[in-house]
């Protein structure tokens, strides 16, 4: 028999392209089926649960007596509704008698009629079994889901090392791309570009087979920009055709309250938890009560799992809703209310910093990161003012957690927009940003805008925070007398319990780094830096100034001791600057002790580091400069193929990797 006007038949579809990854997945459809009667593929459209399905019926029964030859098809996305009450009989007059296996491929579409037909079939049909795909369970007893995950993507440190095509996510798209483009390779140069997208594209193959097919318009390079642009726009055309009809039908099968959270919850650009949800998205003709109890419905078919009680809209998905949403009108309220959800989130952070709880800090706004973006996007609804509060607010994820280059596009992309009089914060936290990437030049101008302006408004923590920053500018430039006067002057001007900003405990550590520098015998490092609670990301710039002391005094081990203590928390919290001041200061101190192979590593993960933050030649020509006497001494004592083959196994290995701290 062939294929019903119903779209029954007594073959499996043909797999249009190869099949890759999903082992694990298959194993386990082809084991649960083996053993029981009833397995359902659950999971997002496009995210891959027909393919597992065709691979896993093709094969036939398994050696050892597994499930039954013969299997018979039924297309439930392609049967049309006045077909659904002929469909049971259908089934029966062609599984008769038969040990055969029934796939039901797009239960979701029936809606609430699935679950009982499926129940029938089983009863009417002892010999049969079922597997299943749907986005949500059938519920049935007996009922055995496999929820089907993304592809594996590359881990955002790294890129996915030096083999990123050892990720599924990766691996589907290069196949693709050879289709769209048969020059198309994995390379080193592209390898990165790759992997971004695939995490950008939430590792669904649907989405991976889109971008890949649009090779002939784009480079890995050019559609990554794209989709970190406008992920949205760039997947206007929908997750590809199949996969597109599923999410409008699926869309249509909505309960009311489904459909409008659904198309609200496209403005989350990353993971949202419940109170989100319901805040954002719990408005209107529906109130926060009805929008978590959709969500409860919607999670375990429609939304991936990003754990901790999180979740995540696949990015075609969102898409789709996304037009939808601003079909309806809801739009501008919607994004106003994300807005201030995150300018919270940005405000609560910032407070776990100030109490020293500064690991969570960063936890929670790495967390939220993607929808932080949104939120400071300047072209919005809130405007620029709106953009800078939030991050003037993150100032702590910019400067201490590794992200000095994104926080100062965020902040100098929203002044831009900003009409005068412009904000002193901004304005500061611009500056110091500046002044943390060594580029002297910018700083000057901002310092004397954001000084008449934290004056007009009053803002004398602001002005003590400029100080601090002509400080800053000054150590990069070597005048440390002048740097130390700056740093006294701004612990002076700091109010008792500044509103914003990293507080007193830096500002003692940047002046006893100065003073490391320019007078050696002020700095007691008898007594040893401060110890116990509080800001420990200070306390680490505290260490590495004694640290510098201790080896001026020969005081190797204790030197070593604070540099070690200062590179853990630096390492935890992601503090690049950081890292690589005292990796390079290690370096030195490994060179003194004749360590030269060590020393050599530690210079090749430094810049490994440094050509992540330092664009600005001049920058580059300064940091190299406080290095030269130590590099002068290991190209002297190691040959040049031993300085160059332990500087380019500490470049790729990484600083963690070469301290092995965790």
């Amino acid at each position: 028999m062939g294929e019903s006007p119903g779209g029954v038949r007594a073959s499996v579809p043909a797999e249009p392209s190869s099949f890759v990854g999903r082992e694990h997945e298959l194993a386990a459809t082809s084991a649960l089926l083996a053993a029981g009667r009833l397995v359902t593929l659950t999971g997002p459209a496009g995210i891959g649960k027909t393919r597992i399905a065709v691979r896993a019926v093709r094969g036939g029964p398994s050696a050892d007596g597994g499930f039954p030859p013969d299997p018979v098809w039924a297309d439930l996305a392609g049967l049309p509704e006045e077909r659904w009450a002929a469909l049971e009989g259908e089934l029966v007059e062609r599984l008769a008698d038969r040990a055969a296996v029934l796939v039901l491929d797009g239960c979701e579409q029936l809606g609430g009629t699935c679950a009982g037909l499926v129940e029938r079939l089983l009863v009417r049909l002892p010999l049969l079994r079922v597997l299943a795909t749907s986005q949500w369970p059938l519920g049935i007893e007996g009922e055995v889901c496999l929820p089907v995950p993304p592809l594996a993507v590359p881990p955002a440190e790294g890129d996915g090392g030096d083999d990123p095509g050892g990720y599924a996510a990766v691996r589907l798209f290069a196949e693709r791309a050879r289709g769209a483009d048969p020059f198309f390779e994995l390379t080193r140069r592209n390898a990165a570009p790759v992997a971004r997208l695939c995490r950008a594209l939430d590792g669904i193959p649907a989405a991976l087979e889109l971008a890949a097919g649009r090779l002939h318009q784009f480079a890995p390079e050019q559609a990554l920009r794209r989709v970190e642009a406008d992920p949205l726009r760039f997947l206007a055309g929908g997750p590809g055709g199949g996969s597109r009809r599923d999410v409008e039908r699926t869309h249509r099968l909505c309960s009311p309250a489904e459909r409008l959270l659904w198309e609200r919850l496209s403005v989350f650009a990353g993971a949202f938890d419940h109170a989100a949800a319901e805040a954002v998205c719990g408005f209107g003709a529906l109130t926060r009560e009805e929008a978590g109890a959709a969500l409860r419905r919607l999670a375990p078919g429609l939304l991936l799992d990003a754990g901790a009680g999180r979740y995540r809209l696949p990015l075609p998905v969102r898409a789709h809703a996304a037009r939808l949403l601003l079909v309806r009108g809801d739009h501008a309220e919607v994004a106003r209310r994300h807005h201030e959800w995150f300018r919270l989130t940005a405000e609560r952070s910032a407070q776990l910093w100030r109490a020293g709880l500064q690991r969570e800090a960063r936890e929670v706004a790495l967390r939220d990161l993607p929808d932080l973006r949104v939120a400071m996007n300047p072209m919005g609804g809130a405007g620029p003012a709106a953009a800078l509060e939030i991050a003037v607010a993150l100032w702590f994820l910019w400067a201490a957690c590794g992200l000095l280059v994104e926080g100062r596009r965020h902040v100098e992309r929203a002044l831009a927009l900003h009409p005068a009089p412009r904000p002193a914060r901004a304005l500061w936290l611009a500056g110091w940003l500046v002044g943390c990437l060594g580029e002297a030049d910018g700083v000057d101008p901002l310092l004397i805008e954001g000084w008449s302006a934290a004056v007009q408004e009053g803002e004398d923590a602001c002005v003590a925070y400029l100080a601090h920053t002509r400080g800053t500018v000054a150590l990069w430039d070597s005048r440390c007398d002048d740097a130390a006067a700056e740093f006294r002057e701004a612990l002076e001007l700091l109010p008792a319990e500044p509103e914003f900003g990293p507080g007193r405990a830096l500002l003692v550590a940047s002046y006893t780094m100065a003073l490391a520098l320019s007078d050696p015998a002020a700095v007691p490092v008898e007594d040893g830096p401060p110890v116990g609670p509080g800001d420990s990301w200070a306390s680490a710039w505290e260490s590495y100034a004694y640290a510098r002391v201790l080896r001026r005094e020969a005081q190797w081990d204790s030197a070593r001791t604070e540099l070690l203590r200062a590179l853990g928390i630096q390492l935890i919290l992601g503090d690049l600057l950081g890292q690589a001041a005292g990796a390079e200061l290690l370096a030195a101190l490994e060179t003194d002790l004749g360590r030269h192979c060590e020393a050599a590593r530690l210079l090749g993960a430094v810049d490994r580091i440094r050509a992540v933050l330092l664009r600005d030649p001049r920058s580059a020509a300064l940091w190299s400069r406080g290095r030269a006497p130590s590099e002068a001494v290991l190209r002297a004592r190691l040959s040049e193929e031993g300085y160059t083959r332990a500087y380019a196994e500490g470049a790729r290995a990484g600083l963690r990797e070469l301290l092995a701290l965790d």
